[in-house]
């Protein structure tokens, strides 16, 4: 795999961090989560595929003299925690680049390692917020409207880090050098909506949220609800397939205003809405499938992976617990990512295996056991 042979030490946090750990771990590299000893349910790493496990209490001194040498032998550091935390603990990266010099340092967080809010928590919604790309998101005459987590957290926050640690991987085979990776997950979805703060001046813009042509303004780029309760995604935005989609609609385009009048489009709306509700989900299905009128169905996640388009891509892959989770992406026509078909691992579950793999002893390791620095996770039954 494209990573293969890359040491990766993810310190255990929340969504952001072990999606990047994930990314990583898919495309070859051997992640290690160090854990803390006490996590709440909340912290629980449903993201943990591919990973190893261990436990690591980093507030004890000789816990982080551990991490220490764990990091002279790896390649990557990712850490979620606030500005300040690390430096605390004596494992800022002044530290432990002094000790390893070719680490890639990567620090994951909300509002990034300076400025007013540097020390401040948040979560996705006000990273998004504050990125302005809030602003942009909602129905018209109502609040801005903060979808799932999955902009600042996920795409702004792990995605760009990954991005940010195979970028600075890349750079280090040049210069032989490690750095520090500040990836902030405002900055990271303010940098995803380039397109955004690039197009401001053009037409489709001009009008106020809501009432535009991609924010839930047009007819043509919408969803709507099939009489089985389901809903049907359109974006006929070229003229091309705006014709397909009246034909398919049923729909006299000679007695239809034009597509681009904004004053219709509401209007318009509640035509395609009463048209759309006459049929269900698969009626409309076999009425679009084999057009260009750029309709789809609205899957849900129980039918995702049956539709024949992500079945015969093998979009969604099962693990042997049953679980189907998407496969990783982008698909690489040499070294594909083969993602772990394992269940994800208990906490600590490999604290010894690893620790003998990094060079400790057995004596170093039961010392470390009997003063509480480490421990030992055990698989529990399923009962």
């Amino acid at each position: 795999m494209a990573l293969s042979g890359v040491r990766v030490l993810e310190l255990a946090g929340l969504a952001p961090a072990p999606l990047c750990g994930m990314i990583l771990a898919d495309f070859g590299a051997q992640v290690v989560r160090v854990d803390r000893a006490s996590r709440s349910p909340l912290a629980a790493d449903v993201q943990g595929r591919g990973k190893r496990s261990m436990v690591l209490d980093l507030k004890q001194r000789s816990g982080a003299e551990v991490l220490k040498r764990l990091c002279c032998q790896a390649d990557v550091l990712i850490e979620p925690f606030r500005h300040g935390v690390m430096e605390n603990l004596g494992l800022g990266p002044e530290v432990l680049l002094q000790e390893n010099p070719r680490l890639i340092y990567a620090r994951l967080t909300g509002f990034g390692q300076k400025g007013k809010y540097a020390k401040h928590a948040g979560h996705d919604i006000n990273f998004l917020s504050l990125s302005g790309v809030l602003s942009k998101l909602g129905r018209k005459d109502e609040n801005p409207y903060a979808p799932i987590n999955l902009l600042a957290d996920f795409a702004g926050g792990g995605v760009m880090c990954a991005m940010g640690i195979v970028t600075a991987l890349y750079e280090r085979t040049k210069s032989g050098k490690g750095q520090v990776i500040d990836a902030s997950m405002v900055e990271g979805v303010a940098y995803l909506s380039s397109f955004l703060w690039k197009s401001q001046h053009l037409e489709f813009w001009k009008r106020p949220r809501g009432e535009n042509l991609l924010d839930g303004g047009a007819p043509f780029y919408d969803t709507y609800k099939t009489s089985d309760g389901k809903f049907m995604a359109v974006g006929a935005i070229e003229p091309q397939f705006y014709e397909q989609l009246i034909k398919g609609l049923g729909l006299d385009s000679d007695g239809l205003p034009s597509q681009w009048s904004f004053s219709d489009w509401p209007k318009m709306k509640k035509k395609f809405a009463s048209v759309f509700a006459q049929k269900t989900q698969a009626e409309w299905c076999s009425i679009f499938d084999n057009t260009d009128a750029c309709v789809t169905p609205v899957l849900s996640f129980d039918g995702v992976a049956s539709h024949e388009h992500n079945k015969e891509r093998r979009s969604f892959i099962k693990n042997d617990q049953e679980e189907i989770s998407p496969r990783p992406a982008p698909h690489l026509s040499r070294t594909p990512a083969v993602p772990s078909l394992k269940r994800d691992p208990f906490i600590g579950e490999h604290t010894e295996e690893i620790l003998l793999e990094y060079g400790f002893t057995k004596q170093e390791i039961t010392k470390l056991y009997q003063n509480k620095v480490i421990e030992f996770g055990k698989p529990e039954a399923n009962l």
